[in-house]
């Protein structure tokens, strides 16, 4: 199984990839549907279990879907099939 920490930091190291094209849905409890969006460009930096923004960190067992360029690199459980 690939791991979302493994999917983010390919973007963001891999040569002609870019974690700023990446758009990451993760378990936001409060939101429509306790589901939040964000683009990887407000991705600040990664720490153990978790990624940063600037004002947050999300841990990585919250990511439920990754999509890069028009494909689903990752997909956590039936709920994310819903997304859109």
């Amino acid at each position: 199984m690939v791991y979302p920490r493994e999917i983010l930091n390919m973007l963001r190291w891999k040569e002609g990839e870019s974690l700023a094209e990446a758009t990451i849905w993760y378990i936001h409890r409060g939101e429509p549907g306790d589901v939040m969006r964000v683009r990887g460009s407000t991705i600040t930096g990664f720490r153990p279990g978790f990624f940063e923004m600037e004002d947050t960190t999300i841990p990585f067992h919250r990511v439920l879907r990754i999509d890069y360029r028009g494909e689903t690199l990752f997909e956590k459980d039936a709920r994310a099939k819903g997304l859109s």
